[in-house]
């Protein structure tokens, strides 16, 4: 058996990064059709991982992760190889987050009980897919004109 990296192929680092490119590709749909009947996006991200720009008082809020929904309100989404973007509103203040895709840990579609689960990527690993678009969001859980997210604790999903 070999242990070293370089003479092993990493079928498990080669299907995280396949992965990551379902979330490329979903948010890609979002950014060019909107948001089609019931599905909304549940994206959990490490809030210290390298790249990760978001406001200092959310890294505060929310120290080693975070989730966001994109569901109805956001905004500037786009999205590329490395990393998507979006404007999220909190207290009814538009921020603009940039989260690198190896960042994120969940990716869920609640609506059609979908779910991807992510081992965090080394900072030296690329993904293996083209850049593309940039995405940005809006979320304030408000019911204000346009689409509405919100920001969510996995806690309450998890069993105790």
């Amino acid at each position: 058996m070999i242990d070293n990296d370089d003479d092993t192929l990493r079928y498990d680092k080669m299907v995280e990064r396949a992965l990551r490119g379902v979330v490329k590709q979903a948010i890609e749909e979002v950014m060019k059709d909107g948001l089609l009947g019931d599905h909304h996006f549940y994206i959990t991200f490490m809030t210290d991982f390298p790249g990760v720009k978001i406001p200092e008082y959310l890294k505060e809020r929310y120290p080693g992760e975070m989730t966001i929904v994109l569901q109805f309100q956001f905004y500037d989404l786009d999205v590329n190889n490395e990393r998507f973007q979006v404007t999220l509103s909190f207290n009814n203040v538009p921020e603009k987050l940039e989260i690198p895709l190896s960042a994120i840990t969940i990716f869920a579609d609640p609506s059609v009980n979908f779910a991807l689960q992510f081992q965090p990527l080394e900072d030296n690993m690329e993904p293996d897919f083209e850049p593309d678009d940039d995405g940005d969001d809006d979320d304030d859980g408000s019911d204000n004109d346009g689409k509405k997210g919100e920001v969510v604790s996995l806690d309450k999903f998890r069993k105790k």
